[in-house]
């Protein structure tokens, strides 16, 4: 399974394994990472698993749709590496994927 790491706005790094077809949310929520509180449980209609993306692995990723964009005009503190991370499938090329949770939604 595909490790992905999260790592909290304090700097707390916890490392879990994500089964394929997942998407990072469901990753983090199956282990209670804080920070991503999914309230829409993966609709895209939130905004609240907002994540910052590594720039190492910005690239690996496929573009944001017009759903996700449209979603994170609601989140704070919005970068050209946030992503909703209900919208990152969870594939065996992301092995080691690393992103970050914001500091609003803690």
């Amino acid at each position: 399974m595909p490790k992905i790491t999260y790592i909290e706005q304090n700097g707390t790094e916890r490392t879990v394994e994500v089964p394929v077809g997942w998407s990072v949310m469901e990753g983090a929520v199956k282990n209670r990472v804080p920070g991503i509180d999914a309230d829409c449980g993966g609709a895209c209609a939130c905004a609240t698993c907002h994540v910052y993306v590594d720039s190492a692995w910005l690239a690996k990723l496929p573009p944001r749709q017009e759903m996700e964009e449209q979603m994170l005009d609601f989140a704070q503190d919005v970068k050209p590496n946030s992503r909703l991370s209900c919208q990152i499938k969870v594939s065996p090329a992301l092995d080691g994927l690393i992103v970050r949770t914001p500091r609003t939604q803690h």
